[in-house]
């Protein structure tokens, strides 16, 4: 009885065994599934949401040059920006944007602002012989002329993904609203704090871009986008736009926020008055130029 106890009781630890040996590939068959990212040509789209149900396309946009000027500063654009998640109908005629897998749906570059501090403020352009006016010139001078004089622009998202807007007839078509991104521009220094914003959550710039031509109020003028050049790569399942310029010059800028920390009733007023903020329509412009690939969204599964 010792023997055949001793007998079962061994099939069982081993039959226990084989099936928690399972358990484990199973589970790691799982976790390397989830964890699998596009090949190849696909591999663009490593962070489409693939798992979210009726997603349609997937889609990766690199803005690789361009400019942005809001009010009486211009920032070029030096360092990629990509703009990537998936789309889903939302009605018939209506797509619906979903975030990227990881959340970055618009990534983070920060560029270099011009001048820096000395180009983005100009004390000498507080007039006035005024007791306010001397002391706000000379708290200006004592602020912003120093040693600490970088300044960065970075342009993030001011809302959740599904509120971008994007029409692929309009961008094919060259005319009408492409995209339209709401967003706010980060203004980053040591002396500016790390909440300085033009632009917010609640009050964000809302640019809709085109590739066609735009009609702005005076004082711009009419600029013009362009499709650029289509191709089919990834044996014809990824339509690439390249060369692709997307442009808007009649959008408004309010004012900054959150600039100076606890000293922001000092370096508020500065900051905007040197920006020329708030910006009405017709002030502003930005150009966003680069490469834009989209594909089904079953197409991107089958090459992981």
């Amino acid at each position: 009885m010792r023997y055949r106890f001793g007998s079962i009781v061994g099939r069982r630890a081993r039959v226990s065994l084989i099936i928690a040996l399972l358990a484990s590939s199973f589970a790691a068959l799982g976790a390397s599934s989830a964890f699998a990212t596009p090949k190849g040509e696909f591999a663009v789209f490593a962070d489409c949401p693939l798992n979210v149900t009726g997603l349609n396309a997937c889609i990766y946009a690199k803005t690789e040059s361009g400019v942005f000027t809001v009010g009486k500063k211009t920032v070029p654009l030096e360092k990629a920006v990509i703009l990537q998640g998936g789309l889903k109908e939302r009605t018939e005629t209506e797509l619906e944007f979903v975030a990227a897998k990881d959340g970055n749906t618009l990534t983070k570059a920060a560029q270099n602002v011009p001048g820096g501090l000395s180009g983005l403020v100009n004390c000498t352009e507080i007039k006035g012989s005024g007791f306010f006016e001397v002391l706000e010139r000379e708290s200006c001078k004592g602020i912003f002329e120093n040693g600490l004089t970088g300044v960065t622009a970075t342009t993030e998202l001011a809302a959740p993904a599904n509120q971008i807007q994007i029409s692929l007839g309009n961008l094919l078509g060259e005319t009408g609203t492409a995209l339209q991104l709401p967003i706010k521009v980060h203004l980053e220094n040591p002396l500016l704090g790390s909440s300085c914003y033009v632009g917010s959550n609640a009050a964000p710039i809302v640019v809709p871009f085109t590739t066609g031509a735009t009609s702005p109020p005076p004082p711009n003028k009419s600029i013009k986008g362009k499709l650029g050049t289509l191709e089919f790569v990834g044996e014809g399942e990824i339509l690439k736009v390249k060369n692709n310029s997307l442009v808007n010059n009649s959008f408004a800028a309010p004012k900054t926020n959150g600039c100076g920390g606890i000293f922001e009733f000092l370096i508020g007023p500065i900051i905007n008055s040197s920006l020329g903020v708030p910006a009405a329509a017709g002030l502003n412009t930005a150009i966003l130029n680069g490469t834009l690939e989209q594909s089904g969204a079953e197409s991107v599964k089958a090459h992981e």
